[in-house]
């Protein structure tokens, strides 16, 4: 039986971990925290609920095939609801459009009555083109090792199926090519954070995350998207996982060029025949081995653009807020500012932000009918001191820009003073601390640059017997891509001989 050492509790190790333990392995996870789930954290006070990484849940079939293939299905363990309407956007000029979960159809139809007939003639189109580049993706990059250019040249082999993923093309120029509204541009600018990136340079493949959530669904969890972390663990502990929480790994142990044992902040040393790391890939790499490989796989990792993070406010709202769905977003008017003002060398807390607020229709997140639990969040620089980095920690910067965030959004016609029970303000810097992710990146390494997902970290590293799963590693960030991420590794390690 191979013993199998997972580092971190994440979604991605909790996914690794009951595939692993599935397939016959002897796994230990251990988790500095006290519990499970990392980013896929909750808060509660008061009977308000907060999802406080991901708050949507898409591509659920990830998912239903990790607990398939582990025993009973996804479906009894948690609800899956679609919210309706799911979305509710509102541009510069005022106008705002509310689109359903699911349906590329309906969804084109909504932004056609509500920016005009072209606009479903535009989005459809892009959504045409998306759903080709998701067919000619999803197999060799999404869903399989990625190690190289080499891994493409099937691809490339139909030079016109290389025309239509268009890996030199940035998500802005392809959107320029199908979207003549510039609200429409907005709206798929958008998507270009949901990995932490800037459309401007991110690649157009990521027209194929709207083609996702339209297509196969934007959905909610009862409870919360924390709830998915819940069922995971505890398919977990049906299969045998063992856990060790409040534990922390200090070094990877390597004999030669392989894995040997892991050493815990207590001084202990325990043997394992492989480690599967969900931490960040720069902590693996910098701190956690000693390795001449393992230097060699940070020196391409530098050579990548981080993520973005985000400023979050946890809002306890007394009253209803008339106008207003499960996801709400309201646009700045000059959205590439967002970008330049993050991404920049000298980035600074962004003036007029494009600001999100997830407010569930969901009784169990919140006191009673007449309450609502806002969460807030707005793109930011990562957290730090020098250039590309801004200090999160300086006195009063928190207050003062939480405040900024509720004068833009009174701007924008929802005035929220007066109903806010209490607030807690969660920073890149606390991003950093909790969860061990550098500067607060969200999801590691952005896809800024054509070369972005070539840099992005391996599965299976160059050390044997060490291998990463989760959003710093291939395939990315993002519930769906860190279920494809930890399906990928269980498929290289394989069953236990």
């Amino acid at each position: 039986m191979t013993k199998i050492a997972v580092i971190g509790s994440g979604v991605g190790g909790l996914a690794v971990a009951a595939r692993l333990q599935a397939l016959g392995h002897a796994v230990t996870v251990f988790e500095k925290q006290a519990t499970f789930g990392g980013k896929l954290a909750r808060f509660e006070k008061e009977g308000y609920v907060f999802d406080l990484g991901p708050s949507l849940f898409t591509l659920p079939a990830v998912y239903r095939d990790l607990f398939d293939r582990t025993g009973k299905p996804l479906d009894d363990q948690i609800e899956i609801v679609a919210p309706s309407p799911a979305f509710r956007y509102q541009f510069p000029d005022g106008q705002v459009v509310k689109l359903p979960a699911s349906d590329p159809g309906r969804i084109a139809g909504a932004l056609g009555a509500a920016l005009g007939s072209a606009a479903t003639t535009q989005w459809l189109s892009l959504i045409k083109h998306a759903a080709q580049i998701w067919q000619l993706t999803r197999v060799p990059i999404l869903e399989s090792p990625l190690n190289g250019w080499r891994d493409l040249i099937p691809l490339a082999k139909n030079p016109l199926n290389l025309f239509k993923v268009r890996p030199w093309q940035s998500l802005r120029r392809v959107a320029n090519q199908h979207l003549k509204d510039p609200r429409l541009i907005m709206l798929l600018d958008r998507y270009a954070t949901y990995t932490g990136s800037d459309p401007r340079k991110a690649p157009a493949a990521l027209i194929t995350v709207p083609y996702l959530e339209q297509n196969f669904g934007a959905w909610h969890i009862s409870g919360g998207i924390h709830q998915l972390g819940v069922a995971i663990y505890g398919r977990c502990n049906e299969l045998g996982v063992e856990f060790r929480f409040n534990t922390q790994v200090q070094k990877i142990q390597t004999q030669g060029n392989s894995v040997k044992s892991i050493i815990l902040d207590t001084g202990e040393e325990i043997e394992f025949d492989l480690v599967v790391s969900n931490t960040d890939a720069q902590l693996l790499y910098s701190k956690l081995i000693d390795h001449p490989l393992a230097k060699k796989a940070l020196q391409r990792l530098t050579k990548s653009t981080p993520s973005l993070s985000g400023f979050v406010l946890l809002l306890a709202v007394e009253g209803e807020t008339p106008d207003i769905e499960h996801h709400n977003v309201w646009f700045p008017a000059d959205y590439d500012a967002e970008f330049d003002q993050i991404f920049s060398k000298h980035p600074q807390p962004v003036t007029d932000p494009t600001i999100y607020a997830c407010v569930p229709d969901d009784a169990s997140m919140r006191p009673n009918a007449n309450s609502e639990s806002w969460f807030v969040l707005v793109n930011a620089p990562r957290h730090g001191v020098g250039p590309g980095l801004v200090d999160w920690n300086q006195p009063g910067m928190k207050e003062n820009y939480a405040k900024n965030i509720l004068s833009r959004l009174t701007d924008r016609g929802v005035n929220l003073e007066g109903r806010i029970k209490w607030q807690q303000i969660r920073t890149p810097a606390d991003l950093e601390s909790e969860f061990n992710a550098p500067g607060g990146s969200i999801y590691g390494s952005s896809s800024n640059g054509a070369r972005a997902a070539f840099l992005r970290p391996m599965n299976k590293s160059s050390i044997n017997g060490l291998y990463l799963v989760g959003g710093s590693s291939h395939p990315g960030g993002g519930l769906p891509l860190v279920g494809l991420s930890a399906r990928i590794v269980a498929n290289l390690i394989g069953k236990a001989k």
